[in-house]
């Protein structure tokens, strides 16, 4: 049981609505996320705008979804590791390279930076030394992709966050948490 209402699609205001269809179409049905986001349009209007700006930017989805499942499984989200999993296996991400990316790991050099600084942030707090940074530089990430991958965690931590508080019950097919590595 969530601690806080899933707005009904079909019995909501017009601007929620509108919302909510768009996020139907894109997902083919309405993850119960968005629907605990609805209670609040303005937040559903940033996460959603957010959603789209990263979807359209620079980082490969394959790499924003295994970021995605790093950072869920370090905060013990059970819904984004789930719905990162699935959205990562739909963006060519083998099941064996989303499982790595769960415990933070990549055979490939520039996604496993990208893993090790997506996760330094998190557990910093964003206290990261300009080293981190660098190493990103070093991995082939420019300074657009850095800000970028910052970014996406950002959007993890405001999606970790609603799903935890107000538990949200897991609408897609469920992965088990792992102890942080």
């Amino acid at each position: 049981m969530s601690r806080i209402p899933l707005i009904d699609p079909a019995a909501t205001t017009p601007d929620r609505q509108a919302l909510l269809s768009e996020i139907h179409g894109a997902f083919g049905a309405t993850p119960n996320m968005f629907r605990a986001v609805a209670n609040s349009p303005a937040a559903l209007r940033a996460m959603w705008g957010a959603f789209g700006a990263l979807g359209g930017g620079v980082l490969p989805a394959r790499l924003g979804e295994q970021v995605a499942v790093a950072i869920a499984n370090r905060n013990a989200c059970e819904y984004c590791l789930a719905a990162h999993t699935a959205l990562g296996r739909r963006a060519g991400a083998s099941a064996q390279e989303m499982s790595d990316a769960q415990d933070g790991r990549s055979d490939d050099p520039k996604t496993a930076a990208a893993l090790r600084f997506a996760l330094a942030v998190v557990e910093r707090r964003g206290q990261v030394d300009a080293s981190e940074v660098e190493a990103l530089r070093a991995a082939g990430f420019d300074d657009g992709e850095i800000v970028e991958l910052l970014a996406h965690v950002a959007l993890n931590l405001f999606t970790n966050y609603v799903n935890v508080a107000f538990a949200v019950p897991v609408d897609f097919p469920a992965v088990r948490l792992r102890k942080a590595a």
